[in-house]
């Protein structure tokens, strides 16, 4: 038998949640001079604990929620959003982000690049992209999924341009997202609050300047299997404590799994901790109930992805005299 399972994750979630309140408020008010708090909430466990987080640190009546849906997101998004936002009985504002994502050519530049793969696809197909190849000790690689109007699946190989240009394009959404968030803030003199777990946050899983700009980060230091507990622990509601992660970014349904990550995300969680702690490959397989040849290809995977992600963590590179330009920015 293994010794290496998921009580690895096992927390005392009333202190952690005091702990995390305490310190979002200390920073709040004493580092960042901000009177409350924003947070865009997507009807996903992340953004919910977060939220109910906020609440605890600095009380409902500072809190501003944000609902920002557009043309792609799952209706069940927005009124999971509702219910937590009544739920927790925070102000809460909802702005369709489409008509501007439209106006900036987010749609247009998306299909273009589809279209490239599969010449018959047109605005009313819905797509996804899909990752594979890690897990086989290869590169990893994207196709094309795109379903047509009457119900058939089209797989494509997608080029490396056409990839880029519909990653591109999709990243709008959490720019824009990111925009209204900071909008609110500076108009409420509230700070930003950024909901990634720790998975995302160690992977890269995030827009820069999108959903990966904040003031605060309260839950990076996570795992996902910990937020799911700390929103049990918390109480929320069970259509968000529950939520199954997906991007819900593109029309086709698209689980973080198939799109970014190596494994379902309780088995990344794992893995991700395993490395971290200089888990041996075969105590991981044992694990995972799987081989050694695919334990070590889940950890190439991770070092891969820290390795390309890793501008995405880095602050902006200053080509002059650094000290000078930064001295009392700590003050």
């Amino acid at each position: 038998m293994s010794t290496l399972d998921w009580t690895v994750f096992d927390l005392d979630y009333a202190q952690e949640t005091a702990r995390i309140a305490a310190r979002m408020r200390e920073v709040t008010a004493r580092v960042l001079h901000k009177r409350g708090l924003v947070v865009a909430i997507s009807g996903g466990v992340d953004s919910a604990v977060c939220a109910a987080l906020a609440v605890e640190a600095v009380g409902a009546a500072r809190m501003l929620t944000l609902i920002l849906p557009e043309r792609d997101s799952a209706d069940a998004s927005a009124s999971n959003a509702r219910i937590l936002a009544e739920y927790l009985g925070v102000r809460v504002e909802t702005f369709d982000i489409a008509p501007a994502l439209s106006a900036i050519g987010c749609y247009d530049a998306r299909d273009e690049a589809v279209r490239k793969a599969l010449p018959e696809y047109t605005s009313d197909w819905r797509m996804k992209l899909a990752i594979s190849g890690g897990l086989d000790g290869r590169i990893n690689h994207f196709r094309l999924v795109a379903q047509s109007p009457d119900g058939v699946l089209h797989e494509r190989a997608l080029g490396h341009a056409e990839y880029l240009q519909i990653v591109a394009a999709t990243s709008h959404k959490q720019r824009l997202r990111k925009t209204l968030e900071y909008f609110h803030a500076d108009r409420l003199n509230y700070a930003v609050v950024g909901t990634p777990n720790r998975l995302e946050y160690d992977q890269g899983f995030f827009v820069k300047n999108g959903d990966g700009s904040a003031d605060i980060k309260p839950i990076a230091h996570l795992y996902k299997s910990q937020v799911y507990a700390l929103a049990q622990h918390l109480g929320l509601p069970k259509c968000v404590s529950t939520a199954t992660p997906t991007t819900d970014t593109y029309s086709l349904a698209q689980g973080q799994d198939e799109f970014y990550f190596a494994l379902p995300w309780k088995q990344m969680d794992l893995a991700l901790w395993a490395l971290d702690h200089n888990v041996s490959i075969g105590e991981l397989a044992r694990a995972l109930d799987t081989s050694e040849a695919a334990a070590q290809a889940v950890y190439t995977d991770i070092q891969s992805k820290r390795r390309s992600t890793r501008y995405l963590h880095r602050a902006p590179i200053l080509l002059g005299d650094e000290e000078a330009l930064t001295a009392g920015t700590d003050a």
